[in-house]
């Protein structure tokens, strides 16, 4: 039986909130028509980091951005791995995605298959603009050609690490942790 150790606290609340905020600015600064920007979160605290982003920017810019939640259960490489009914939860895009630019947000990237994933569902939905990636935490070891274009904080970690990120949303508290899988 394996025990997972809590190993560091990275982040907390205000640095959370901190680092959200300037990934807002971060994005401003850098889409040139914020008539097209678009956020889109992956599920589950992906779409919570999105909304909470899309929020900075209304307070920042004084725009409604549009924003949407894309699940990506069954666009994942390993669907079969990941039990005989996995839970499929909706997908919500209330807007047309054609043409806009497209902010991904997800609160971990690893391997980017998250990622790729995520990808493959958008063109479902259309054909955007530019998307670009937004992620809270960076811990490296990618498996595939995936980058964040905005990272609220990068860890380097080791494959026997995980990094977890809990939200009030979610969990009831607000952190970053990295955890070790031991024996």
């Amino acid at each position: 039986m394996s025990k997972v150790k809590e190993k560091a606290k990275i982040m907390q609340g205000k640095e959370i909130e901190k680092a959200l905020s300037r990934l807002a600015h971060e994005i401003l600064e850098k889409i040139p028509d914020v008539g097209r920007l678009a956020i889109i979160g992956i599920r589950n605290r992906g779409a919570y980091l999105a909304e909470r982003i899309a929020e900075k920017i209304e307070e920042i810019a004084r725009i409604k951005v549009p924003l949407g939640v894309i699940d990506i259960t069954l666009y994942r490489d390993d669907l079969s791995a990941i039990g005989p009914q996995p839970v499929v939860r909706s997908t919500e895009i209330p807007f047309d995605i054609t043409g806009k630019m497209i902010i991904l947000v997800d609160d971990v990237l690893y391997t980017g298959r998250t990622v790729r994933a995520a990808l493959d569902e958008l063109t479902d939905f259309g054909r955007s603009g530019i998307i670009q990636l937004a992620v809270l935490v960076d811990r490296g070891h990618r498996e595939l050609p995936i980058r964040a274009d905005y990272v609220g904080k990068n860890i380097p970690t080791s494959q026997e690490e995980m990094v977890e990120v809990r939200l009030k949303e979610v969990d009831g508290r607000e952190e970053v942790i990295v955890v070790s899988k031991g024996l």
